[in-house]
């Protein structure tokens, strides 16, 4: 268990870093597809277009100064990466991104602009992440793993310390599942602030890791994914947050890439959002009636990264 005072720490750890972002309403919609009183927490406008700045930026705070000097490694899609980038721009530590070669290549301009070096292996994270760990261990550098990390997953937590500072009442929190950390944050965070509101998570039809590792009642790797939802990708997950995800997720719903891209493009259309398909995924299940909030009297959906290509990739 993380005790709230980490998810505490880790906020005032980054607030000078990081932005506060906003919540909204739903409201009145021209096709009335999702209830007025839904609100959605918009970190598609954090620091890097998504939630992974606020881990990495706590994780990386943490570090000693010889440390950071040494030079910080990741393996990413997409988002993670442009957040370790950042990171290591504003630290001053170089920084090495390894990306699988589906990566789209306007997620490596994102990474490449804040001074990281960009290096393409493999076919999807899991074999850029393999590589990079081999790296960063070879070159005596810092590995800043997505979500095997309770930094990482506390800093993402601070994100519902923002939900229930600004919306106390909220009783159902829909999350979209990647590697994790996100989700276990979040829920871990929502048990301490309110043990009775519900927090659901959201995977591809195409890569369901969690569920699957939920049903198992272990974490276990597919064989395969089938998913243009980079984001929420990895073929496994791992045992720090498949511990808490266990304990504190209501239940996880599965989407298709159509869903994700139809909620993408209702976003925009409607409140003139621009998400990545993964970003839209939380919002997916709830247009596609995969998670129903109308029985809940204050639902939030997290929409968690911004992107124009439409592809989502980007662990």
């Amino acid at each position: 268990m993380i005790p709230l005072e980490s998810f505490r720490e880790a906020r005032a750890r980054i607030a000078p870093l990081v932005r506060r972002t906003p919540m909204v309403h739903v409201g009145r919609t021209r096709d009335g597809r999702a209830p007025a009183h839904l609100a959605l927490k918009l970190e598609l406008v954090q620091t890097t277009g998504s939630f992974k700045a606020r881990g990495v930026a706590n994780m990386v705070s943490t570090l000693p100064s010889d440390a950071r000097a040494r030079g910080l490694v990741t393996a990413s899609g997409g988002n993670h990466g442009a957040a370790v980038a950042w990171a290591g721009w504003t630290s001053g530590a170089p920084a090495t991104v390894f990306i699988p070669e589906s990566a789209p290549a306007s997620k490596e301009a994102r990474i490449a602009a804040w001074g990281a070096e960009v290096v393409r292996h493999g076919a999807v994270w899991d074999d850029a992440h393999a590589e990079a760990e081999r790296f960063a261990a070879a070159h005596n550098r810092v590995y800043v793993h997505p979500f095997a990390d309770e930094r990482i997953v506390a800093g993402q937590g601070t994100t519902a310390l923002e939900i229930f500072d600004d919306a106390p009442e909220t009783d159902l929190v829909v999350v979209a599942i990647g590697g994790g950390g996100l989700i276990a944050g979040v829920a871990e965070a929502t048990r301490h602030l309110s043990p009775s509101a519900r927090v659901v998570g959201v995977e591809p039809v195409g890569a369901p890791t969690l569920a699957k590792s939920l049903e198992a009642g272990r974490p276990v790797t597919l064989d395969a994914i089938a998913t243009r939802a980079g984001t929420l990708a990895p073929r496994t997950t791992h045992a720090l947050v498949y511990e808490i995800i266990a304990r504190t997720v209501e239940r996880v719903a599965l989407v298709t890439d159509d869903e994700m891209l139809e909620a993408a493009r209702w976003l925009h259309d409607e409140l003139g959002l621009a998400p990545e398909i993964s970003g839209a995924a939380a919002m997916a299940a709830v247009l596609a009636g995969k998670v129903d909030v109308s029985a809940a009297r204050h639902p939030c959906v997290l929409v968690c990264g911004s992107g124009l290509d439409g592809s989502g990739a980007g662990a």
